[in-house]
């Protein structure tokens, strides 16, 4: 035993006189602080202006002369994108950087269920790793404005106090692998058509309330390494060098001390970049700023142009310095952090954690006659309908595209399950959409192509219809150009391909209809009284098809809650109800100004506010079981500005199935000086109830709950007097109140 001891001695102090060796920036025994001092003092200017910029598509230099490595980022936020060329946005042909797909965020989002978020960061972290990135693109967290927007299904939805609480944790538990997160786009980043010249006019109260909340909470709970800043302006700067957002409320206002990176191609002026924020630029014409050059990236905003005005005189290397503080900074907590765990490729847990985010975010709309779930015991034949169940989802979309190791189709996951009842499963197309199954390189090996036409689709689905114990149509939206894609906007509410005449005739020949909508997006469904169940599905990556019919067949109860506001129409959404999207174009066509006119009421405030019934209502999900919610009671009746006020209420499963409730706590400012939402969302709690089974849930708020953005003060503020607390299980079922005050 003695002679362990002694081993243990000397080999620690033989670890400490090496560590005494090194130089302090290598050293890490040392404060990061005074390691990144020591590394930054030794580098030349050519070697600071490097870092600051990229070598590649997506990867920067580190510093080979002092041992840093090169640092690598990777698009996400839903899976580590295979690798590109050099230079060209088309994959490199490796045949070892397949991945797991996890679900879209709005999937995430619907889990309401924050140890889903940290489960999602860490295996994504897991899969970074082991790929080699030091960053990962990701995650948005842009409000859905519009539901025409081709980006919401990477988003978390329309409340801001909901997306802040599902990014803290996936930010800690990818962080917590030693890889970056990237949070994006900050901010107002809610078109994609023209995305380069979308003025956002706004006001200082929306921008607070609405659209800054999940960065603030990423950045001040979370501790975010990296925000990513959008394509957009904001008062008339591009908010990748904005002074306003960067320089003042990011650096000084919330004390970010992470860095700035472009998005890819959002950096347009040296200047600007250099004093309005900017740490890390990217992508800025990568394909070649001028054929011929030698190195393109030597020509970046904040390369060769920025060397320049240093060596001219005009800047001095203030700037700079703080910059390349913030980048190896970064390299300090990724790159040069000796010490972190391992990362694995396709895991059985990532397959695992990406099946249960799923299964979890899934989300039952509407479910007349208890349709769902499926009786396959008692059935004999069932059709599934619809494109949808046949197409790959997890390639296209934008720089979300990933390349799988494999993708479980809901027509497969649906068989799978039949033939355990000996059921046969038949298909009928019933409509084509988008046959192409290829992005940047990446193609899938099952064609979808189809010669037939639209009319005989529809016969064929209508026939087999007939006599089918259930019809399961697998419709929605996909990752095409127009739809839930990145670089344009939807054009229509409605759904694409003829499918509402679809659904209309299979509905007229069969009772047993189930539509389960493929989507990151609300469409409109005017049909909706003519369907007895409908599916929120989204886009729920590798393991989609078990996930879907797992929920579909019963071996999983849904707890999925809306993350938006599913509007009838498109003019019950504020930002259309004022004319107020997509904006205007100025007299020289470069700039659209695009005035928020509906301010502070986006989603369930507006319809709130106006009183109109949306078609499924923000926070709305059913469950195979049913539940009851107690009385809310308080442990106090008023609420001073050090002090918090805990609610309580008991949740039952009154129903057969075992199954999760998640419990919604709005706040309703009674007696306000200025014009508030009729409600707010301010905490929530989900638990799981085997049947006959009570539970009591506690949710705790403090002023924060209360506060307004006084745009006069430039401050948060809480007027003294009567508040009311609702909860429920929606936005539109609220079941119990209690009033209390607030006493400064």
């Amino acid at each position: 035993m003695k002679d362990l001891v002694m081993s243990a001695i000397l080999l620690s102090a033989s670890a400490n006189m090496q560590a005494q060796g090194l130089p302090v920036y290598l050293d890490e025994s040392k404060p990061i602080e005074q390691r990144i001092d020591d590394a930054l003092g030794r580098m030349t200017l050519d070697e600071k202006i490097a870092v600051i910029h990229a070598q590649s598509k997506f990867s920067s230099p580190g510093v080979k002369r002092l041992g840093f490595p090169d640092f690598w980022t990777d698009d996400g936020p839903h899976g580590v994108r295979p690798d590109v060329l050099w230079d060209e946005w088309e994959q490199a042909g490796q045949s070892n950087d397949s991945c797991v797909a996890f679900p879209a965020l709005t999937c995430l989002a619907a889990t309401w269920n924050p140890q889903m978020a940290r489960l999602y960061g860490e295996s994504l972290g897991e899969e970074a790793l082991y790929r080699g990135k030091g960053m990962i693109l990701g995650p948005g967290v842009n409000i859905n404005r519009t539901p025409l927007g081709g980006r919401n299904f990477e988003y978390m939805g329309e409340d801001p106090y909901l997306a802040s609480r599902m990014v803290v944790p996936y930010i800690q538990g990818l962080q917590s692998k030693g890889v970056a997160a990237c949070v994006k786009h900050y901010a107002l980043n809610n078109d994609e058509e023209y995305r380069h010249q979308v003025n956002v006019i706004v006001s200082d109260r929306a921008l607070h309330e609405i659209y800054l909340p999940a960065f603030k909470a990423a950045v001040m709970e979370a501790g975010t390494w990296g925000i990513m800043g959008a394509y957009n302006l904001y008062k008339n700067q591009h908010n990748c060098h904005n002074k306003i957002l960067l320089n003042q409320i990011l650096k000084q206002d919330w004390k970010y001390d992470g860095v700035v990176v472009s998005d890819w191609g959002g950096c347009h002026d040296t200047e600007e970049a250099i004093t309005n924020g900017l740490d890390m630029e990217f992508g800025t014409w990568t394909d070649g700023l001028t054929m011929g050059a030698t190195n393109a990236y030597d020509s970046y905003c904040l390369a060769l142009p920025y060397k320049r005005l240093i060596e001219e005189g005009k800047y001095s290397t203030k700037e700079l310095d703080e910059k390349v503080r913030r980048v190896l900074r970064l390299f300090y907590r990724t790159t040069m952090k000796r010490q972190k765990p391992y990362g694995f490729l396709c895991s059985e847990s990532h397959y695992d954690a990406a099946l249960k985010i799923a299964q979890e975010g899934i989300v039952l709309l509407k479910n007349e006659r208890h349709l769902l779930p499926l009786d396959l015991s008692k059935a004999k034949r069932i059709l599934v309908v619809g494109e949808n169940a046949i197409k790959m989802m997890t390639v296209g979309g934008g720089s979300s595209s990933l390349k799988v190791q494999r993708e479980i189709l809901p027509l497969d996951g649906l068989s799978e399950q039949c033939s355990k009842f000996n059921v046969q499963c038949d298909y009928a197309r019933g409509y084509v959409g988008d046959t192409v199954q290829s992005y940047n390189g990446v193609t899938v090996g099952r064609s979808i192509a189809e010669s037939r036409s639209a009319e005989e689709l529809l016969k064929e689905a209508v026939e087999k219809a007939k006599g089918a114990d259930y019809v399961i149509v697998f419709g929605g939206l996909n990752k095409s150009n127009f739809q839930d894609c990145e670089g344009h906007d939807r054009q229509q509410y409605g759904l694409p391909y003829g499918q509402d005449q679809l659904v209309d005739a299979l509905a007229k020949v069969n009772k047993n209809l189930v539509y389960v909508n493929i989507s990151g997006n609300a469409v409109a469904m005017p049909w909706v009284k003519q369907v007895p169940a409908i599916l929120q599905g989204w886009f729920i990556g590798s393991e989609a098809g078990e996930a879907l019919a797992s929920v579909l067949c019963g071996d999983v109860n849904p707890s999925g809650k809306l993350p938006f506001t599913w509007y009838q129409r498109l003019e019950d959404c504020g930002a259309h109800a004022l004319g107020a999207f997509p904006g205007t174009w100025r007299d020289d066509y470069k700039i659209i100004d695009e005035e928020y006119k509906e301010d502070i009421f986006v989603g369930y405030r507006w319809t709130d506010k106006q009183d109109i019934q949306p078609l499924f209502a923000f926070g709305h999900g059913l469950s195979y079981t049913t539940f009851k919610i107690g009385q809310l009671t308080a442990d106090k009746t008023s609420l001073t500005a050090d002090d918090k006020i805990t609610f309580t209420v008991d949740v039952t499963n009154t129903g057969k199935y075992a199954g999760s409730e998640t419990v919604q706590l709005y706040i309703s400012d009674k007696q306000s000086s200025v014009s508030r939402p009729v409600k707010e969302l301010k905490a929530f709690g989900k638990v799981y109830l085997q049947p006959g089974e009570t539970q009591q849930v506690s949710l705790t708020i403090d002023q924060s709950a209360l506060s307004f953005y006084d745009d006069q003060t430039g401050e948060w503020t809480v007027e003294p007097g009567d508040f009311e607390a609702m909860i429920g299980n929606s936005s539109s079922n609220l079941i119990s109140w209690y009033k209390f005050s607030y006493n400064r």
